[in-house]
């Protein structure tokens, strides 16, 4: 799996500049309306697409919600996980069919876009602290052997969209006062100039959002600012230009998890928190370009670049003890992020004889340097330590992740009825470790890993009638470690852990998505059987280290429907069976794991229903029960988090006179107060698994918008 390391950016750039003249030239690229590489600006069609795709509006993410978290209002998609911390400082837990269920903090094993730039780093790690709800358009949620064709860690994707400006403009201004102290402020202008048909139309979205808790935990407050715009430009009759900008800042202390015995005794505590006094900031700011043009009336071309930067601070509860071993990196950690990229793609359109042909072609180019450092989290004060104080340095590295990635696509209409979507996608991620940190009992940790894989994936559609597809898909996908799970390795010894291989997942799937009126049901079968699962090999004194567990596989069952009726109501329903096992043994003597056992983080079975009554103006009101089976906490399935139903009521009026919108809602979370956990450290090496959600609580919130006839 070693390839040639490119150091020089210069080098690095003519590589790019050549496999672009290369894609463009031997593969035309994306259309538009293509499965994965590009969405349409009406996005995805959930009955016309060969995959398991979900498709929620920006408007339903926000009717009677506090516009917070994704959580609030995705939890009810089938094969989606999505759980709340109730912790700022770790960012939501996310998974999709399994996948990104053992992540500690923010999102692993999956791909997160916002407007086409990747909230997930090359080496597979993101987050969704910078997701604006008040300017979502909608998001786009992917799941299955498509989602290969997003490369490294891709097992599933979200692709959210926000709102592209329009006439008439308008303004409105928005607020939420919950439980434990938790409020937001948000303010919102949209609007455009002309139609967006002619040249000098422009349209744009500007919002900014600030929200403040106390937290339900102790030691769980935080303060977020989050600014998001969107501004398009019709440069001429066949091409546009959008810019993007997006900033959040993050200040939120971390509770951490609990014991079994400690949740059970007191759910609300933070026994450690305080002592430690443990916290995290976060700073990030970035932004992108997207040039979208007409070449021909086959042809379209679109290049997207982005570049940011990211500032983590954290404080952790690591003791003193551990921290004075010489090869500990410490309990603070000091990271800068700085990252860019790059996406290329053209778009034909054609036929051969009489079978109309779309190819898609093009190069994702993403690069990102780290520069991370460490520090013991106390100093002395008359010989005691004193927490929560950046003490000595303990670690001082320079990190550089990059991926190149050339991609076809390509949809065949070969009958009336009949569809053949294929892609592959040739993916590389490199990492370059270079240690500053060097001691007489420390020694130096630099070295380098590259990862290459062919991910191919299928679909044949077929169109019973024009309400009814059904459609059958394969595709492999793969997980590259990231940067933190190549750091240590599992002997103690210096040097970056070369022996973590890559996992490979290879899926099939069948589905049936079906037209009920004004409602549509879904059904996805699927089994995805993956080699050299990444899992803990030990985890202590605030260190772990990673190793690969042999084969796993996950079977599942997902059903949806989403069927409106009578004009005003809505009824969404889910229901996820997944099964997710270990085929093989391992006889590490730290965190064995036993055949059959469990794949610890997901829930066997999730159901949802949802029953709502929305008009256009007047009052409206909805109530949804959510059910989450027992989840294992570790490998080896020795604790688990209790299964458990909540139930949520929610009621508004909106009142509509002129060119004013007044929108007042009251919302009961958790009604019938049930003690549960929200969400589980996979593995957690001090016992310590269980993050629990609050009791019943709750919440009132207005908007007022003005628009500008």
């Amino acid at each position: 799996m070693k390839i040639t390391r490119i150091t020089s950016p210069s080098a690095r750039l003519v590589a790019v500049a050549a496999l672009l003249a290369f894609s463009c030239a031997c593969a035309v690229a994306s259309d538009e309306s293509t499965l994965v590489v590009s969405a349409s600006a009406d996005g995805l069609s959930e009955l016309d697409t060969p995959a398991a795709v979900s498709v929620v509006s920006g408007d339903d993410l926000r009717r009677a919600a506090p516009r917070i978290n994704l959580s609030e209002n995705l939890s009810g998609l089938p094969g989606v996980q999505i759980q709340n911390r109730q912790n700022y400082a770790q960012d939501l837990q996310i998974s999709i069919r399994g996948f990104g269920s053992r992540s500690t903090y923010g999102v692993r094993g999956m791909r997160i876009y916002v407007d086409g730039i990747p909230a997930t780093m090359p080496d597979g790690q993101g987050q969704t602290s910078n997701i604006d709800l008040n300017s979502v358009d909608r998001v786009e949620v992917l799941r299955g052997p498509f989602s290969a064709l997003y490369g490294n860690a891709s097992g599933g994707v979200i692709n959210i969209a926000t709102q592209q400006g329009s006439q008439p403009a308008s303004v409105e201004a928005s607020s939420y006062y919950g439980s434990f102290g938790s409020w937001r402020y948000g303010l919102k202008a949209q609007g455009a100039t002309g139609d967006g048909s002619q040249a000098g139309d422009v349209n744009y979205t500007v919002s900014a959002t600030r929200f403040s808790t106390h937290g339900y935990r102790d030691h769980s407050s935080a303060q977020k600012n989050l600014g998001n715009a969107r501004l398009g430009v019709r440069i001429d009759d066949v091409s546009t230009l959008t810019l993007l900008f997006n900033s959040v800042d993050i200040n939120a202390q971390d509770a951490g998890g609990l014991t079994n015995a400690e949740w059970r005794d007191n759910p609300r505590q933070s026994p450690r928190a305080e002592a430690y006094n443990t916290r995290k900031t976060t700073k990030q700011t970035q932004a992108g370009l997207r040039y979208e043009r007409q070449i021909s009336a086959n042809d379209d071309l679109s290049l997207m670049a982005w570049a940011g930067e990211r500032e983590t601070v954290q404080y952790q509860s690591i003791p003193r003890a551990p921290q004075l071993r010489p090869t500990h990196a410490g309990g603070v950690i000091d990271l800068t992020r700085h990252y860019q990229g790059i996406d290329a793609r053209w778009t034909h359109r054609d036929a051969i004889g009489a079978v109309p042909v779309t190819v898609t072609g093009g190069l994702d180019y993403e690069t990102m340097s780290e520069r991370r450092k460490g520090y013991e989290n106390f100093v002395l004060r008359n010989g005691t330590s004193d927490f929560g104080h950046k003490g000595d340095l303990r670690r001082n590295e320079r990190n550089l992740m990059w991926n190149l990635d050339p991609y076809l696509q390509t949809s065949w209409q070969l009958t009336p009825k009949l569809t053949l979507d294929a892609g592959v996608r040739f993916s590389t991620v490199n990492f370059d470790d270079n240690d500053h940190y060097i001691t007489p009992d420390n020694g130096d940790d630099s070295g380098e890993a590259s990862y290459h894989r062919w991910l191919p994936a299928a679909a044949l559609k077929y169109a019973v009638t024009d309400a009814w597809n059904i459609y059958t898909s394969a595709g492999r996908g793969f997980e590259s470690p990231t940067i933190t799970e190549l750091s240590y390795r599992n002997d103690d010894q210096g040097g970056l852990n070369n022996l973590l291989r890559p996992a490979t997942s290879d899926t099939l799937e069948i589905g049936s998505k079906t037209r009920i009126g004004n409602g549509l049901f879904n059904a996805a079968l699927f089994q995805t059987d993956t080699k050299n699962e990444i899992v803990v090999a030990n985890s202590e004194g605030g260190r772990s280290s990673y190793k690969n567990a042999g084969q796993t596989r996950r079977r599942g069952l997902e059903l949806s429907l989403d069927q409106q009726f009578a004009l005003d109501w809505r009824l969404r329903m889910a229901w996820t069976l997944l099964d997710a096992t270990y085929r093989d043994s391992s006889d590490s003597a730290k965190n064995p794991v036993t055949r059959g056992n469990r794949l610890p983080g997901i829930a066997r079975n999730m159901a949802f229903a949802a029953l709502e009554y929305a008009p256009e103006a007047g009052w409206y009101g909805g109530a949804e029960l959510r059910y989450i089976s027992k989840i294992q906490a570790n490998d080896n399935n020795s604790e688990q988090a209790p299964a458990y139903a909540v139930t949520a009521l929610n009621g508004g009026y909106k009142f509509r006179s002129g060119n004013w919108v007044l929108d007042l809602f009251g919302r009961v979370d958790n009604l019938f107060d049930r003690s549960y956990v929200g969400s589980v450290i996979v593995n957690e090496g001090n016992g310590r698994y269980f993050e629990p959600a609050p009791g019943r609580n709750y919440g009132v919130g207005a908007s007022l918008s003005w628009e500008f006839n």
